[in-house]
């Protein structure tokens, strides 16, 4: 039997907690000597490396329709603080230090989020979609990814179902972050916009872009181990010079997701005692 955390055993420890891991979330930042990125400019850099879009309202997520609603503030809210961010070079870009104050004026609302091990309405839940987002477009860039955690469980269909399995990034202030490195010689500007529909997102940099980058899935496969049911996913990258055209590919990482909602019929599903 797993032990139950203190904050579990005492919930109103729990707030006292958050706001220690927070202190000491940031105070790490202080002082790890990386430069974090910060500047906000209204000048475009003239270069587009990658764009994507997400659609914000999620229909098949089973939960009260009012979570997702507050997703796409909560969204609106907090891509404030990262529209036209600029990544310099030898800069780190950090999700949860770029948005940290984007509620100082105008609070979150509760937006679905992940609480000891279920879904459940919480203060700024949803903004992983923007994390996810991020993730997305910095694979498309030579940019260093240097922290990304994946969701530990998936509890519906993501409504981005055309993208490589695995290649999400969730974020939990004093806890979990998105990060990368600008270990190159050019700048790059993070571009974020909406409509009643999607966000959407844009890469662009001061220099053209020398290479392609395409992301895959090598492999997808799900195995059952003591009832629950896991998506294991090789996540690879090829890498085309646009000068020479020679390619290279590579496995970046490899993920591993529980699945708590039911699958296709067609989907094999592997049984493993180990």
């Amino acid at each position: 039997m797993q032990r139950r955390r203190l904050t579990q055993l005492f919930p109103f420890l729990l707030p006292v907690r958050k706001w220690q891991r927070k202190k000491l979330f940031y105070l790490k930042m202080r002082i790890d000597k990386n430069k974090y990125a910060k500047k906000i400019s209204n000048n475009l850099l003239p270069c587009t490396v990658f764009e994507t879009s997400s659609l914000m309202v999620n229909q098949n997520s089973g939960y009260d329709i009012k979570f997702q609603l507050n997703k796409v503030h909560n969204l609106k809210l907090a891509a404030k603080k990262l529209d036209k961010l600029v990544i310099e070079p030898n800069e780190t870009f950090s999700f949860c230090k770029s948005v940290r104050f984007a509620d100082r004026y105008e609070p979150y609302l509760d937006g679905l989020c992940l609480v000891d091990g279920k879904i459940a309405g919480s203060y700024a839940g949803g903004l992983c979609q923007l994390s996810n987002m991020l993730f997305w477009l910095f694979l498309h860039t030579p940019l260093t990814v240097t922290e990304r955690h994946g969701h530990a469980v998936e509890f519906f269909p993501s409504a981005t179902e055309d993208l490589p399995c695995g290649t999400d990034a969730t974020i939990n202030e004093g806890w979990l972050d998105l990060k990368v490195l600008n270990e190159t010689d050019n700048t790059f500007q993070i571009e974020i916009r909406f409509d009643s529909e999607y966000m959407y997102g844009r890469i662009l940099s001061q220099k053209p872009a020398d290479t392609d980058y395409t992301i895959y899935n090598s492999s997808v496969s799900y195995i059952r181990k003591n009832g629950r049911i896991y998506q294991l996913a090789s996540v690879c990258r090829s890498e085309t010079d646009k000068n020479t055209y020679e390619k290279t590919e590579k496995e970046l990482y490899r993920n591993k997701c529980e699945i708590a909602y039911k699958l296709p019929e067609s989907i094999h599903i592997e049984e493993s005692g180990d």
